[in-house]
């Protein structure tokens, strides 16, 4: 089981875990977390999302082309792994939200 921390605005929003190895994942929001959600399709009125897939919001914020080419190679990241894709761009993505692995 992987998490990684996410944040919003640089404040720590919640945590997104796979659950099973790309198939189930949880996001859940930090205890007491007020600030923006961390997606439009993901409000704060819900603590926890579960999805039987790569969640979509974060799904979309992944590279594509020539620069998932680049991370794949340089980063020798598997095309399948969209979680590990995810933590390789993760302080880079578009908007204000970041991610950072947890490490055990």
């Amino acid at each position: 089981m992987r998490k990684a921390n996410l944040f919003v605005n640089g404040k720590e929003a919640g945590t997104l875990t796979e659950l099973e190895l790309g198939k189930k994942y949880r996001i859940e929001y930090a205890e007491g977390y007020s600030g923006a959600p961390i997606s439009l399709t993901l409000p704060l009125v819900q603590k926890t999302y579960a999805f039987d897939s790569f969640p979509p919001f974060f799904d979309g914020l992944l590279p594509e082309g020539y620069q998932l080419e680049g991370l794949l190679k340089i980063g020798k990241v598997d095309r399948n792994d969209l979680f590990s894709q995810l933590i390789a761009v993760g302080d880079d993505l578009v908007g204000n939200v970041t991610v950072k692995e947890v490490l055990a």
